[in-house]
């Protein structure tokens, strides 16, 4: 497949979820010139090949409209390419697992496709115009239904020899506290126990709160009886915020990232960005921590945005 489909300064990206997919078409300023979304097909591949392709048919009229024609497409994916056979692994939606999925997509839309990490398109979204910008080293950390994290270095994502780089969710748990039962671990989908998402995604945190207090609850559950004033939820959000803070800290001693930029769900608990950094800086190898935690400006359209910029100049 040649790369010279592409006329034009328009970007075209789609953000695979596991619950969503999104397309956006960005001008050369950043701006969106389109954003819709499509439910994902759970578990079935050729399904989600078909939503991909319905969403770039829509991106092509608008972009046709415009003068852009037959654009190349950079996809944001939960996993990534396997350097051995080009396949997907390590994709939390399983049945990616596997699939040549940028041959698929390349032969099925007829133009050249680039894939990312979801979590690395994040993190070059916010590196280049976001919560990021500015900084040589960003760690983009998706905590929602699963956690991973992404690292764009001067604005360009860095996958790494195993395409593996960033993949920060599915190592153990720093300083487990025996006293909140955190060794060995929940089992993860992995194989592995005690993972960091095993505990901090989403249903990870749920999880832990039904083990620790008995009560089946929602993290949005959670969070409202903590701002409530409930006192168990506030010991879950305390024992939340601690764990992610020692997992971050975990990061910082390795990379010792300038800016730390939290998406998916939970990042858009504001009591986080005060209490993970009041706790990191008893685990991190340091006199003082001045990295920056913040929201990540895009919202939810990180994600999309970081993967449409896979298709920028120079790239």
């Amino acid at each position: 497949m040649t790369e010279d489909h592409r006329r034009g300064d328009w970007l075209l990206g789609i953000d695979l979820g596991g619950t969503k997919t999104e397309v956006a078409l960005l001008d050369a300023q950043g701006r969106f010139q389109l954003r819709e979304r499509l439910p994902t097909p759970g578990g079935d591949y050729a399904a989600t090949l078909e939503t991909i392709a319905a969403l770039v048919a829509r991106a092509d009229a608008r972009a046709a409209a415009a003068g852009q024609l037959r654009l190349p497409l950079g996809l944001a994916i939960p996993g990534a390419v396997s350097a051995l056979s080009g396949r997907i692994k390590n994709a939390n939606s399983l049945a990616l697992n596997g699939q040549d999925l940028q041959g698929d997509l390349e032969r099925r839309l007829q133009r050249p496709v680039r894939l990312q990490n979801d979590a690395n398109c994040l993190a070059v979204s916010e590196a280049v115009d976001g919560a990021g910008a500015g900084a040589a080293l960003v760690l983009g950390v998706i905590l929602g239904t699963g956690t991973g994290a992404g690292i764009a270095i001067e604005g360009r994502a860095w996958r790494g020899r195993n395409a593996v780089a960033g993949e920060w969710g599915h190592n153990p748990l720093p300083w487990p506290r025996a006293e909140w039962g955190e060794w060995p671990g929940p089992a993860c989908w992995c194989g592995q126990t005690g993972c960091i998402e095993a505990w901090v995604s989403g249903p990870g945190w749920a999880a832990a709160h039904r083990r620790e207090t008995g009560e089946v609850a929602t993290t949005e559950q959670i969070v409202a009886a903590m701002r409530a004033g409930e006192p168990q939820a506030r010991e879950s959000f305390e024992r939340q915020a601690d764990r992610l803070a020692r997992a971050l800290a975990h990061v910082i001693n390795l990379l010792d990232p300038e800016v730390i930029v939290l998406g998916g769900g939970l990042s858009n608990i504001g009591e986080l960005y005060e209490a993970i950094p009041a706790r990191w800086a008893q685990y991190v190898f340091s006199d003082a921590v001045q990295t920056a935690l913040r929201p990540a400006r895009h919202g939810d359209s990180s994600g999309v945005r970081g993967a449409a910029w896979l298709w920028r100049k120079g790239d």
